[in-house]
């Protein structure tokens, strides 16, 4: 059996899935920090935007221009915090949660076509099969 570099494996999984990553967004509609943000939202609940930038991993001022661009879109609310008065709490709205999904389904009806167009169905089974692989390296 050949042997398996790590670190040569670590470069061509990260080329092949941010090559695959940035072959989807140009048909997206919301910008890549909004969607992780409504993501988050959509997922976990309400948060503040303390909390989102921590998560993120953003600057807070960044985070409270997305925050900002969100609830203007209609796309996320804010209500006051149950506990701390000089904080607010961020609701992904159900239209927040539409375009999220959206977006989501768009994307996966386009790797569903190409699962179906440039890979065999044992090629389509074997990339089944690393997917728990995958979510074990996340």
């Amino acid at each position: 059996m050949d042997e398996v570099d790590p670190l040569e494996l670590a470069a061509e999984l990260r080329t092949a899935i941010g090559t695959l990553v940035r072959s989807l967004r140009p048909g997206d509609e919301l910008p890549q920090n909004q969607a992780a943000v409504l993501g988050v939202l959509v997922r976990e609940g309400p948060h503040t935007t303390s909390e989102l930038a921590a998560l993120l991993r953003v600057r807070h001022q960044s985070m409270a221009r997305t925050v900002s661009l969100l609830t203007a879109a209609g796309l996320v609310t804010t209500s006051p915090h149950p506990t701390d008065g000089r904080k607010t709490v961020l609701t992904a709205t159900p239209a927040g949660t539409e375009a999220l999904q959206a977006q989501r389904a768009r994307r996966e009806g386009e790797i569903a076509t190409a699962l179906a167009e440039r890979l065999t169905p044992a090629e389509q089974r074997l990339l089944r099969d690393a997917v728990p692989l995958l979510r074990r390296l996340a």
